[in-house]
């Protein structure tokens, strides 16, 4: 019996979200096939995976990049379909040829397309967060009223997608409240979670980004590191799962084994457990309700031996006690944190801010911006994203002048 393939669209697929769901792809050929691979700035990677995947398009978000590209596909013999920009990606993400839109894009950049899908009734595996953090009213109306499908690949809401009751019907839009008292949201604390606070100012990039137990892009390693992250993984939990805010709690787990728990109110915990590799939640999201086999190594318990929990300290990562803040104001704040801290971690990683500096320059933005309460609309989602941008870009350039 022959399988009809699912064809899949990787928003990104140079990240290393991406590099691990083509490696997953890779391991079951028989059920996949690739139809449009994107990316922002790495042309000799997307050209190399063209030349594996042979996929029927390839996005560059910048123009120039693209006729690059599709000059070096064309001498090669290959017969891909160059496209560029936030239209490029709006088209792939929406072909009627695509199944399955794999959202990888880091940060603002993923909303448009990934927004795009959902209206086109796409099955989306959703690894930005910011989609939600932006326009989670919106993006999850748009998810129901099209009857998308919608799961998450982010390994927390992963963990807590495979802990949580049995769906009668197709995503993660049939809400679970049976018994759900609490969701833990579990965090590492990224590598500088008992570095003396005295030390924390003299913080460098390459420190940043080297994270304990993952490997991870620049971006999101920096936002593990402030646990800026785990503040808008709270957000995204609160959409995807229809959970109130007040009942989703952050836990300090350094062994990153536990990647969520979800708590009943009979008294019960789980637990998904497994090896820090995001091949597992892409394989779960990639073939549920079926599991397929990953790549990852079987946890060895014996091996791990001890969990640990903690706390967050907010005084420590103050990027954490921001999230808090701009979720209970509500509006546009989520709008504006998370736009700040995109051009703050992006100064940060360019020399012009020291690491502390980032939660500052996002409680500057936050106290400089106009939060407004009407946000329910695509175009003033981007403009409230613009204008905190150009506030945090300003204080960037005071902080360094």
């Amino acid at each position: 019996m022959n399988r009809i393939k699912q064809s899949i669209t990787l928003l990104g697929s140079t990240g290393s979200i991406g590099v691990n769901t083509l490696d997953v792809i890779a391991r079951h050929s028989d059920r996949y096939k690739v139809f449009a691979l994107t990316a922002n700035k790495n042309i000799d990677l997307l050209e190399q995976q063209c030349k594996q995947w042979q996929p029927v398009y390839a996005v560059m978000a910048d123009e120039k990049n693209a006729q690059i590209l599709e000059q070096r596909l064309h001498r090669a013999g290959l017969s891909v379909s160059v496209l560029s920009g936030q239209s490029g990606l709006v088209d792939v993400a929406c072909d009627a040829a695509t199944d399955c839109v794999v959202a990888a894009i880091v940060g603002a950049a993923g909303l448009v397309p990934t927004l795009a899908a959902a209206k086109a009734a796409k099955r989306i595996l959703l690894a930005n967060k910011e989609s939600l953090v932006m326009s989670g009213q919106l993006f999850m109306d748009t998810v129901q009223s099209n009857q998308a499908q919608l799961l998450p690949v982010d390994s927390e809401h992963n963990a807590i997608f495979q802990c949580l009751p049995d769906r009668c019907n197709d995503g993660v839009l049939d809400k679970y409240n049976k018994g759900v008292k609490r969701l833990l949201l579990t965090a590492s604390g990224g590598p500088f979670r008992t570095l003396s606070l005295d030390k924390l100012h003299s913080v460098t990039p390459e420190q940043a980004i080297a994270h304990p137990n993952w490997e991870m892009g620049r971006k999101i390693s920096v936002d593990s590191a402030t646990m800026m992250n785990k503040g808008l993984e709270l957000i995204e939990a609160h959409w995807l799962f229809g959970v109130a805010l007040e009942n989703i709690e952050v836990v300090i787990h350094p062994q990153s084994i536990i990647h969520s728990m979800v708590s009943y109110n009979d008294g019960s915990v789980l637990a998904q457990l497994g090896n820090p590799d995001m091949r597992t939640p892409i394989a779960n999201a990639l073939a549920w309700p079926e599991r397929i086999e990953s790549g990852v190594e079987p946890l060895d318990i014996f091996t791990v031996a001890q969990l640990d929990f903690e706390h967050p300290d907010l005084t420590r990562f103050p990027c954490l006690a921001l999230c808090f803040a701009a979720i209970k104001t509500g509006g546009s704040a989520s709008i504006v944190l998370n736009a700040a801290n995109e051009v703050a971690v992006d100064a940060f990683l360019n020399g012009q801010i020291r690491f502390t500096d980032i939660a500052t320059v996002v409680d500057e933005t936050l106290s400089r911006a106009s939060i407004s309460t009407e946000v329910d609309t695509l175009a003033l989602i981007l403009d409230a994203d613009k204008k905190a941008r150009d506030i945090a870009r300003a204080t960037v350039s005071s902080r360094g002048s």
